[in-house]
Parts: structure tokens; C-alpha cells; sequence
């Protein structure tokens, strides 16, 4: 089979397809022919090494998390699913990756796909779902009438996150550029800030969670919307001591993570807010649920564009520049 490896960090110049046996399935795994791979920003970071100290990927290693599929083996043990399912699931932080023909997914990773999506628009799902769900429902426990800050409404998981913060009955303040106002607006966005026109830090206030999705210094500005009590919840770092505990972590890292969350942690707290890092896990009993939502129409895909497998390498570039409306899907052959 066919699939796209980094062989050592420094970038996509190191990023290529090569040929590989066709994985067989370990007890309380599946075997997916994967028809579609949705891409995340993390799939570009990995091959340049940022996460390097979180990650223990073992290179080799096939590029990419989420995917939609057909189960073609199961393994000792699995009992939720069997041969011909058709199956969504992110096997991020596993072993292995959904950038290839065939693919190895955990059991407890996957979920029936939803029946009113295909192949493409599930595999736009899980990890942009998966964050979403996990960020606003575990760690910021949102709760109908609070106010949440999703910046970048426009992008991966700024267009799911703005869905299920209104199904969760939040208000959502948002940021995007001219020409994505009305695309967010449509999502449920109820407070759309034109950041090429004005700082959202200057009309925005009074917020109860936020959910810090860019890089630079959107996450301090951000502090400034909040009140006392709410909580800030960051998917771009920096990671924190919590974190490096959670993950079992050596007593250096968790020093180093402790020093360099200390600044935005300090200046939470001085708006008497929480910190957190969050970092995705897969699950797919979440997913199951999430599924509920997609197939009742409360939440809906939104991608931005299709590329072939043979050119995921340039799918990856095009994610890179920070532009797309939505998802980035590749889509493999169906033959």
C-alpha cells in the first residue's frame, strides 16, 4: 500500500509516499481501507519537530489523524464493529497515521460514521470535533447563556466550535476577515469581529470562556474580554505543568512547561481566570455523539477544499498558509 511517511524532522522536504505492507490488525484493533483523510495545522508542525518533546513518534512514521473508512479486518476482542462498517475516527497520538490506503484504528477510536455525510465530510470531523468537544464540555464546562471567544471562526475548528458552543446554548464572539463575516454569521456566531478592521479586545467584554486557537499574543489580548471566573482554555500552548504531569512526563519537562505557561497563568489570574492547555485525545464514544449531532443537522461540515492522495504533499502546503474556510481534505481512491 501506499503512504506518505516523514522520515526525519525538518519539514516537508522530508515528507514523502513510499510503499508499505499492508498493516494486519492487533487484538482490539481495525483494519480501515481509508477513503478520506481530514487535515490538521498539527500535521504540518509534526514534521518540523515542535513536537518532538510531547509526541513519542517513532519515524518512519505515516503522516496523519483523522480519517473515514471501511473496516476490512478486526482483531481479537473488537465487539462494536465488523467487517463493511463504515467508520470516522482520529487516530492522533496512536501509533499510527491515516495518510496511507490502509489504516490501523483503535476500537475505542472510532465511531459508525455518520449515515448523512460521506467519506469526505466524516473524515473532516474528528479532531476539530474532538477538541471542540473535550474543550468547551470538559474543561470549560459551558454552560446556555455564558459567552465564549472562539477567534479564527472561520478556519477548521473555529467553523465547528462556534456550532457546538450555540447547540451547548452559549453566546459566541468570533473573530474573521472581511470577506468570512456572513459564512460565520451563518454558523451561529453572535458577536463577529472584522479583525482587519478593529482589535477585538477593544469592543468585546465580559466573556466567560475562551478558546485560544492562534499563535502570538491573541491569547493575552484575549484576556482582556474575560471576567472574574471564566475560563481560558488554549489548544496552541504554551503547555503546562498539569499537562506534563498528566502525560507522565520527567521531572526537566515538567520545570520547563511549568516556566513557560508562568507568564499567561499569572496574567489569568490577575483577571481571576484559569489557564489550561488542552491537547486532544481520540475517543470514540465522543465521536459516536458528535455523529448525533451531524446526522440531526445541528452541526454541519464545512470544507474548504478536496485534493487527491497523490497529492496530499501539496494539501499539507496549501493547509499551511492559514487561509482555508474550513476543513482540508484528502480524498484516496474508491476503487
Amino acid at each position: 500500500m501506499q503512504a506518505l511517511q516523514l522520515k526525519k524532522y525538518g519539514g516537508p522536504d522530508h515528507v514523502a509516499f513510499v510503499e508499505l505492507p499492508r498493516p494486519t490488525p492487533g487484538p482490539g484493533e481495525l483494519l480501515v481501507r481509508v477513503r478520506a483523510v481530514g487535515l490538521n495545522p498539527i500535521d504540518n508542525l509534526i514534521p518540523k519537530g515542535d513536537f518532538k518533546p510531547i509526541l513519542k513518534t517513532r519515524l518512519p512514521a505515516t503522516l496523519g489523524s483523522d480519517l473515514a473508512g471501511v473496516v476490512m479486518a478486526v482483531g481479537s476482542g473488537v465487539t462494536r464493529f465488523t467487517v463493511g462498517d463504515a467508520v470516522y475516527a482520529s487516530i492522533f497520538d496512536t501509533p499510527h497515521g491515516s495518510l496511507a490506503e490502509f489504516a490501523i484504528v483503535p476500537e475505542q477510536a472510532a465511531a459508525l460514521k455518520p449515515a448523512n455525510l460521506d467519506f469526505v465530510q466524516a473524515a473532516s470531523i474528528p479532531m476539530v470535533g474532538l477538541t471542540a468537544w473535550q474543550a468547551m464540555q470538559e474543561r470549560m464546562q459551558l454552560q446556555p447563556g455564558q459567552k465564549v471567544f472562539i477567534p479564527a471562526g472561520s478556519g477548521g475548528i473555529g467553523t465547528f466550535a462556534i456550532q457546538l458552543a450555540r447547540h451547548l446554548g452559549a453566546r459566541v464572539g468570533t473573530t474573521t476577515s472581511t470577506a468570512n463575516v456572513e459564512m460565520v454569521r451563518s454558523l451561529g456566531a453572535d458577536e463577529v469581529i472584522d479583525y482587519k478592521q478593529q482589535p477585538f479586545e477593544e469592543v468585546l467584554r465580559d466573556y466567560d470562556a475562551v478558546l485560544g486557537t492562534v499563535r502570538g499574543d491573541g491569547l493575552e489580548k484575549a484576556l482582556h474580554i474575560v471576567k472574574p471566573g471564566s475560563h481560558v482554555v488554549s489548544l496552541i500552548g504554551p503547555p503546562d505543568a498539569a499537562f506534563a504531569r498528566a502525560r507522565g512526563m520527567n521531572v526537566v519537562l515538567k520545570l520547563v512547561f511549568g516556566l513557560l505557561s508562568r507568564k499567561i497563568i499569572g496574567l489569568a489570574q490577575r483577571r481571576g481566570a484559569s489557564y489550561a492547555f488542552h491537547f486532544v485525545r481520540p475517543d470514540g464514544s465522543q465521536l459516536a455523539q458528535i455523529a448525533g449531532l451531524l446526522e440531526a443537522g445541528t452541526i454541519r461540515p464545512v470544507i474548504d477544499k478536496v485534493f487527491p492522495f497523490a497529492e496530499a504533499k501539496q494539501a499539507l502546503a496549501y493547509l499551511a498558509q492559514g487561509r482555508a474556510r474550513g476543513k482540508v481534505v484528502v480524498q484516496l481512491p474508491q476503487s
